[in-house]
């Protein structure tokens, strides 16, 4: 099968209208008309990663995050991304990012985290509808969904910190009340909160928060905040769903690299 049509793939699951205007989702570099030898599923590309694409025989890596944000002045070994870059073509390795259009798919990394935490009835928080080549869409930045049975908000974070193995969960003061709605935007999220509150989520989840914004909602709605690559960890698990649905032969593997930058003392 030829990289071209695994990425169709992706792009049906996630069209690329759905990301949001500052991102650069898709083709990042590489030629799509080749033959896929193998796909190796990662949140972030770095030189490490592609190196290990390298020793597995794979010329395709499938990221979460884009590697090119902005455009490349130069291709030297100036910084990581340029690094990253250049050993990609040597080596002639198709890099591929579905980001924010990841997101705001119907059953993306949202839908995946309500799943990861065993929530039910999950839907789109403030629904809009995107064109894309085939149809009109759904998308959104956050979802809803409710536990079976409420629990206390101890026992929620609890919850929280195993189904993603966090080291250090961030959380406001504990509410309460028992929990039941959770509202849920994964990655830096908190530009979702004031939505969150308005469809009365009991809690809200995301990766990151900016300081200011945690004030003023003690006793409103139970935060937590697990970190930008814990929150999106699983994302590799919908790559891979979607590849072996097309190209149920194709070698993929999960990066052995952990990517995430922020280390806990």
């Amino acid at each position: 099968m030829k990289i071209k049509e695994i990425i169709r793939a992706l792009e049906r699951f996630a069209p690329l209208p759905l990301q949001e205007s500052y991102d650069n989702a898709g083709l990042q570099c590489g030629l799509t008309e080749t033959e896929a030898s193998g796909a190796l599923l990662c949140l972030d590309v770095t030189e490490d990663v592609v190196r290990e694409a390298v020793d597995l025989g794979c010329n395709l890596i499938v990221s979460h995050h884009p590697l090119l944000f902005r455009p490349l002045r130069q291709v030297t070994d100036a910084d990581l991304v340029q690094r990253s870059v250049r050993i990609a073509i040597q080596n002639d390795i198709c890099i591929y990012a579905a980001h924010t259009n990841l997101d705001n798919a119907e059953d993306g990394v949202n839908y995946r985290i309500a799943e990861k935490l065993g929530l039910i009835d999950v839907e789109m928080i403030a629904p809009r509808t995107v064109s894309t080549n085939d149809a009109n869409v759904r998308a959104a930045s956050a979802v809803m969904g409710y536990l079976p049975v409420a629990e206390d908000s101890f026992a929620f974070l609890q919850r929280v910190k195993q189904a993603f193995g966090v080291e250090a969960l961030q959380h406001n003061q504990l509410l309460e009340r028992q929990i039941q709605s959770v509202a849920i935007c994964g990655g830096a999220g908190d530009f979702m909160l004031d939505e969150a509150l308005r469809a009365e989520a009991d809690a809200f989840i995301t990766g990151e928060m900016h300081y200011h914004v945690w004030f003023g909602h003690e006793q409103e709605i139970q935060i937590a905040v697990l970190g930008h690559y814990e929150s999106e960890q699983y994302t590799r698990e919908i790559f891979r769903e979607v590849i072996e649905r097309v190209a149920p032969n194709l070698p993929v593997y999960d990066t052995d690299i952990n990517t995430n930058p922020i280390h806990i003392l």
